[in-house]
């Protein structure tokens, strides 16, 4: 599966929010599949209000008129699974179904449940993703589209339908038939359905999805939270450490890492703070400063720091053995940023990979306790 073919992939997805227009679902359908790869969805999924799901039941899943079973057999398309249980309709903090999103805390829980939609539809890696913001008002577009963009991989795409006048907005129209079929429009004047152009306009999105925590990829979360996250590589980064509890913080989220990780930071994090970034921890007098710290984090006269210094002074006669030590918890400690903030948030803090051994933070952004 190649992430530029979208229709290689064994589940395609449709998903679109609509308002009062079902119609938004088969003019896209209809698109999808002229293209010339054509992108045939195994599943239709629509977002919408109470009234709105009313409507895509009634006019486009029922015996007559049926619309999506008639485009179906139209252009002789099976296998689409689309029913009510893939309408799901927008609920309040109570779990009742809105009507319509007017209230800022409407806004809040239709973003909330968009967004969790969206994570868990890009969480399958045999899916691939098609989203349309045609429908529905303009914030739920917005925050589909936002999702998308947050969580979107490779083979994902977004989009928007593009009807020819007189069909725009005219109730009647559902898509191009391949025969005569002759509609009111809203004017009042007769058009044969065969004549309608819809064209699918694809919209660039940035995907953001690889600078996110694993924790907000794989369990759910607010948009606002999400959004935060995607953020925070935008802002100045700031580590706090705390001896008593040996505990660390980067941005405020806390740190998961080993008594014996938190020693190696910390002393990073002091060196930092007086100008002396970069150590050559290859040295025996890295290895004594270390410990000096390490005495700070662990009662001396417990066994842990003891298996420390014992672990130290038989690689103080080569050099490339007290860097095998030290490097283990380096990656980790980089991988502790990571799990916390997402990789590129992370990149703010790590230690490089490979040259000096510091931390890329200026004095005043490290705060020890």
């Amino acid at each position: 599966m190649a992430p530029e073919q979208p229709h290689t992939y064994p589940r395609r997805i449709l998903l679109a929010v609509s308002g009062l227009t079902p119609q938004i679902i088969t003019e896209t359908l209809y698109a999808l599949i002229a293209q010339p790869t054509p992108f045939v969805p195994t599943e239709v999924r629509l977002i919408t209000t109470r009234e709105g799901a009313a409507r895509a039941r009634l006019a486009l899943l029922s015996d007559d008129p049926g619309w999506f079973r008639r485009l179906c057999r139209d252009f002789r398309v099976s296998a689409i699974t689309f029913d009510e249980n893939h309408i799901e309709t927008f609920s309040d903090g109570e779990g009742r179904p809105l009507d319509d999103i007017r209230t800022p805390a409407d806004n809040t829980h239709a973003a909330d449940r968009i967004t969790e939609i969206v994570r868990s539809l890009t969480s399958d890696p045999q899916a691939a993703l098609h989203v349309s913001i045609a429908g529905g008002r303009k914030t739920m577009g917005y925050y589909l589209g936002y999702a998308l963009s947050l969580f979107g991989r490779p083979q994902d795409r977004l989009s928007h339908v593009l009807v020819s006048e007189p069909f725009e907005s005219s109730w009647e129209f559902f898509y191009p038939t391949p025969y005569e079929r002759i509609i009111q429009t809203r004017d009042g004047k007769l058009a044969d359905c065969r004549e309608a152009k819809v064209t699918l306009a694809e919209i660039p999105f940035v995907r953001l999805r690889e600078g996110l925590p694993p924790r907000l990829l794989d369990g759910q979360a607010s948009m606002s939270e999400v959004v935060a996250a995607a953020e925070r590589a935008q802002h100045p980064p700031r580590l706090v450490l705390d001896l008593a509890t040996r505990a660390a913080w980067a941005d405020e989220i806390a740190l998961n890492l080993s008594a014996t990780e938190f020693a190696l930071l910390l002393w990073l994090a002091r060196r930092a703070q007086a100008g002396e970034p970069m150590v050559d921890w290859t040295t025996p007098a890295a290895c004594d400063e270390f410990l000096r710290v390490a005495k700070e984090v662990f009662n001396p006269m417990s066994g842990d720091y003891e298996r420390i210094e014992e672990a130290l002074d038989w690689r103080r006669d080569a050099a490339i053995r007290l860097g095998e030590y030290f490097q283990p918890h380096k990656s980790r400690i980089n991988r502790a940023f990571e799990a916390a903030l997402g990789k590129t948030a992370a990149r703010r803090y790590q230690i490089p990979p490979r040259g000096p051994n510091a931390l890329p933070l200026e004095a005043e952004r490290i705060d020890i306790r």
